[in-house]
């Protein structure tokens, strides 16, 4: 059984930039566990409220666990130590064949500080390691897309719905981008070529693929 890891800075992160195929991995037998380094919010009971949005999102997503540091949001300079042993005991725990995380180049500094922390973990404690697009990527190139299925888009809408305290969380735009922001990395001709279901797509730029040959059948 393939055993997935997701690391992200905040709540809503994971959904927005991978719902789907976190639903794929969950629909087709993979152990998925989020692992969100902050719940933080300046409003009153917002740690709460946050943390049981992300778990309801992960039930709808198929997530087997989701699990929460408490490093203070948008402070994560300061506090790259505990990040750092905060992740080594998830990785430890959770053994991931393959993690997920952000992109290093993102512009939102609790996302860069994030993904530093995890390639630097998961190059010890990982064999497979992608990192995956956000509004907030600048540079990102990937080289691998993940179509899904309008079922799939549906899932990952739906998730996004329960971060009801995240007024600026738009579904149109998501959905959107979910179906158009591949169009500006494949030629036309690609995209011809590709089933009539696949209509949407979530970009991740692979940073490390272990392959390990065996025996040829008899």
């Amino acid at each position: 059984m393939t055993s997935v890891l997701v690391v992200v800075a905040h709540p809503d992160d994971a959904e927005i930039a991978m719902g789907m195929r976190i639903h794929w991995y969950a629909l087709n037998g993979a152990t998925v566990r989020v692992h969100c380094l902050t719940t933080g919010t300046p409003a009153p009971d917002g740690t709460e409220v946050r943390r049981q949005e992300c778990l309801s999102a992960g039930e709808l997503l198929g997530v087997d666990r989701y699990t929460f540091s408490s490093i203070p949001d948008t402070r994560f300079v300061e506090h790259r130590g505990r990040i750092n042993a905060d992740l080594f005991d998830v990785f430890r725990e959770a053994r991931p064949d393959i993690v997920y995380t952000h992109y290093p180049g993102d512009q939102h500094l609790d996302h860069s500080v994030t993904a530093r922390e995890v390639t630097t973990v998961a190059r010890r404690e990982a064999r497979n390691l992608r990192h995956f697009r956000s509004p907030y990527s600048v540079g990102f190139e990937p080289n691998e897309f993940f179509f899904g299925t309008a079922e799939l888009l549906e899932a990952k809408v739906r998730a996004l719905k329960c971060f009801a305290s995240q007024t600026q969380l738009d579904m149109d735009v998501f959905r959107q981008l979910t179906e158009l922001a591949y169009r500006q990395h494949l030629h036309h001709n690609v995209v011809a070529d590709l089933p009539a279901e696949a209509t949407c797509a979530e970009l991740f730029s692979i940073a490390r693929q272990i392959h390990v040959a065996t025996a040829p059948q008899p």
